[in-house]
């Protein structure tokens, strides 16, 4: 039998089928965590973003007019909870998680000490960029997306979103330029190392909402 989409399982769950929001949150839950995690670097807000934003979206679920766009509306609550966070904590410092999920180093112990500096200096420069920067970023190299999908995804043009990809990478390269470190082989290739999805841990535990 086919995997049900998210049309028919939003129309479940509003016809009293609660448990049919499950699958919804199984389906959506690691992308959501990815994408929290690398707005605000911290695993355990990351968790808690993730977990209300699965709320809140079961609480309002009749508003979602396009269920078969469900995914997309979700991912809505989630950003403007991210923001919300980064707004409530944009005077404190957030420590960065050392176990951070940027992909592995490859090569001898010398080009792992390498990948680990050019980890941290990454993260660290991720943390400067504008929230909208580092938000296509993110949604580019972490996820995947194309451009037209981020375009639906966050009502920008894909010319907007070129150029904040763009200035993103720019500002990782200045920030390892200035660090005097061009990454293993060279060159500081940013892109390459953004966290891979094999290592974001995808274990955070939501409630359905009941």
């Amino acid at each position: 039998m086919s995997e049900a989409t998210d049309a028919e399982l939003v129309r479940r769950v509003l016809g009293g089928a609660r448990d049919d929001y499950g699958p919804l949150v199984e389906r959506y839950q690691a992308r959501l965590h990815r994408h929290a995690l690398g707005m605000v670097r911290d695993p355990e807000a990351a968790a808690d973003l993730v977990q209300d934003a699965f709320v809140r979206a079961y609480a309002r679920l009749a508003g979602c007019h396009e269920p078969a766009h469900f995914g997309t509306w979700l991912f809505t609550i989630l950003r403007n909870r991210c923001t919300d966070h980064l707004r409530e904590h944009r005077r404190r410092d957030v420590p960065l998680d050392p176990d951070a999920p940027f992909a592995s180093p490859r090569g001898g112990p010398a080009e792992a000490l390498d990948e680990a500096e050019t980890r941290r200096l990454v993260a660290r420069a991720l943390e400067t960029l504008p929230e909208p920067q580092r938000e296509a970023f993110l949604l580019k190299h972490v996820e995947g997306l194309s451009y037209e999908e981020m375009s639906a995804l966050l009502g920008a043009g894909t010319s907007a979103l070129k150029m904040r990809v763009a200035r993103a990478r720019e500002g990782i390269r200045d920030a390892l330029a200035e660090a005097g470190f061009d990454g293993p082989g060279g060159g500081g290739d940013a892109a390459r190392l953004h966290p891979s999805k094999e290592q974001v841990d995808t274990k955070t535990r939501t409630r359905d909402g009941r």
